[in-house]
């Protein structure tokens, strides 16, 4: 299934975190934190500002971001666990 946002939102899927410390400790799924980056793979057309005109994204299909612990919202598609969030959400890109 193809998914497009709207506006100034994108879709994200969030990248694996190592779970193993740097001692080689693992640490299980139950007790690991969500990753709090991911890899863009959709952006809408862009913000809608007041005098009418769209502003285009800052960012691409294919940048790794950063964003907040608690933004966006999940939903599953096709099978896979993604976040939609807004533009304004991402604190920075990566690379």
């Amino acid at each position: 299934m193809k998914i497009r946002p709207l506006q100034d939102r994108v879709v994200i899927k969030r990248l694996e975190e190592e779970q193993t410390t740097s001692g080689g400790i693992v640490i299980p799924d139950s007790a690991a934190e969500k990753p709090q980056r991911g890899t863009i793979t959709a952006v809408g057309n862009g913000k809608v500002l007041d005098n009418g005109e769209t502003r285009a994204p800052e960012v691409k299909v294919g940048d790794t971001v950063l964003f907040g612990k608690f933004s966006g919202t999940e939903i599953k598609l096709d099978g896979e666990d993604v976040l939609v969030m807004r533009e304004d959400d991402l604190l920075a890109v990566l690379g």
